[in-house]
């Protein structure tokens, strides 16, 4: 019995010390496997960041203001929203000889082109009398030109003259960007600059009613006063996006930023470049969601499409005979789900263009050819020819002509030549600007006006855009100028 117990003993053994040797060595290469990943971390983006905070600049501008109550202007999201702007404003003492306070905004841009091309948000240099440019090296650049600005996408395209050529950034595709997808921001974060962040795409196509063409990236890349206007860059380090609003109840980042998409940014750049305002493609129609009440009348299963409320008489699709109660299902392919995807796709589209509609009328279904026209701009003459130099009421201010007669009565230099106010409504919000009977109204958001009804326009206009407030350059009676930007809403 010993003797044929013994093979089982020492089987046993064996067994138990194999298993003893494969444990030990397993556990060996579980630490070999997992020490040095705790230790360093995730893989370092060091490669992909370096050489491109050298394509990212500071900007720095300054404004000359003199009301004490004026706000530097910037980028504002509608109504009580808790969107804010992303650059850092400032505020330099009063002169002791009550010279004019200097604003001071910072913010963030970055090189496309090595002969000195930069972008960076309208915002950010919005009203700016002086632009400066700050490298990563310590050079300081001012800008010579302002080759263009669009307000409704918060872009600029500035113009430095640098000694030598700059390095510039290489574009990527953002219509391949995926919901968890790697980003990086570098930007100028509360002056810091030169500051990389990392997240991580949260969101696509996003719509933040900051304007009629939303369509932003999201991100969790931490975002901060001083990073607007600067670059998203994906992990192949190209630019993805420009960094242009956050949601900041308190001013630092919570993790929601929004960048506008590159795809988008690259087509406005090429119009600043070569005509210096955007060139966007115009239907001509007023357009309202399909409600669930609305799609049975209409003959839909579901609400879907743009209903079309009016039609801009002598429009490209009153022309093409769209007609008011159309719904447009389609537009050169793309599905027209509400109401907002028709502005942005028409938009994208080049004046000029013939573009296939697929439009649902009275049940039926229709293909319709429209050629696009040239959306106006806010360059463009903004009154009828019929309008009049009538006096006008608009925030709580009587304006009229400054005629020979208002020059004599309010004393008002000759040297001053806008639309004068006349009369104030106490308690309005002109009136907590400090705005007085006498003062003449030269600018409306840096465009000169002399004629009452070109204020009420722009006002109009503005409005439209979802702005809050409006910048006016206002001159009292011996030609002293200040910038107040008043309430509109």
């Amino acid at each position: 019995m010993l003797g044929r117990s013994r093979p089982n003993v020492l089987s046993r053994t064996r067994d138990a010390y194999a298993t003893l040797l494969f444990a030990a060595a397993l556990c060996l290469a579980l630490l070999q496997s997992n020490t040095p990943a705790t230790a360093k971390g995730p893989e370092s983006l060091a490669g992909v960041a370096e050489g491109l905070q050298e394509t990212v600049v500071n900007i720095s501008t300054t404004q000359n203001l003199e009301d004490e109550d004026n706000d530097p202007p910037g980028r504002k999201a509608p109504g009580s929203s808790p969107f804010d702007e992303l650059f850092d404003d400032f505020f330099s003492e009063e002169g002791a000889d009550g010279s004019p306070r200097k604003v001071s905004s910072l913010g963030a841009g970055f090189v496309i082109d090595p002969s000195g091309l930069i972008v960076t948000n309208h915002h950010v240099i919005e009203g700016a009398d002086d632009i400066y440019v700050n490298f990563t090296d310590g050079s300081k650049l001012k800008v010579i030109k302002i080759l263009g600005h669009d307000p409704e996408t918060d872009l600029a395209l500035i113009q430095v003259k640098p000694d030598q050529p700059l390095k510039a950034v290489t574009f990527g595709d953002s219509s391949v960007l995926r919901v968890g997808d790697w980003v990086m921001a570098i930007g100028n974060p509360f002056g810091l600059g030169g500051t990389l962040t990392v997240g991580v795409v949260s969101a696509t196509k996003r719509d933040i009613n900051a304007g009629p063409y939303d369509n932003f990236i999201q991100t969790d890349a931490a975002i901060n006063r001083g990073n607007s206007g600067g670059p998203l860059f994906n992990m192949e380090g190209e630019v993805v996006g420009v960094n242009t609003a956050i949601i900041s109840p308190t001013g630092g980042s919570i993790g929601i930023g929004f960048a506008l998409p590159s795809n988008t940014a690259l087509r406005v750049l090429d119009q600043l470049k070569q005509y210096g305002k955007t060139r966007r493609g115009w239907l001509g129609v007023h357009v309202q969601n399909v409600t669930n009440e609305m799609a049975s009348s209409l003959g839909l299963p579901k609400p879907t499409g743009a209903l079309v409320a009016s039609v801009t008489p002598d429009g490209p699709a009153a022309s093409a005979g769209i007609k008011a109660r159309d719904v447009i299902l389609d537009f050169g392919g793309q599905k027209i789900r509400t109401m907002r995807d028709l502005p942005r796709a028409v938009v994208s589209s080049a004046v000029g263009a013939e573009v296939l509609l697929n439009v649902l009328r009275d049940g039926e279904t229709l293909n319709i050819t429209v050629t696009l026209g040239e959306l106006p701009g806010e360059d463009e003459d903004l009154l009828s020819p019929e309008s009049s130099d009538g006096k006008e009421h608009l925030l709580g201010l009587t304006i009229e002509p400054l005629t020979a007669d208002l020059r004599a009565k309010f004393a008002i230099s000759g040297k001053v030549d806008g639309v004068v106010i006349t009369s104030v409504e106490p308690g309005s919000p002109a009136a907590k600007k400090r705005i007085k009977v006498g003062d003449v109204i030269l600018e409306v958001r840096q465009k000169r006006v002399r004629k009452p009804e070109e204020v009420v326009a722009w006002l109009s206009a503005i409005r439209k855009s979802g702005r809050d407030k409006i910048l006016f350059l206002l001159a009292n009676a011996d030609g002293d100028l200040r910038l107040v930007n008043v309430p509109i809403s």
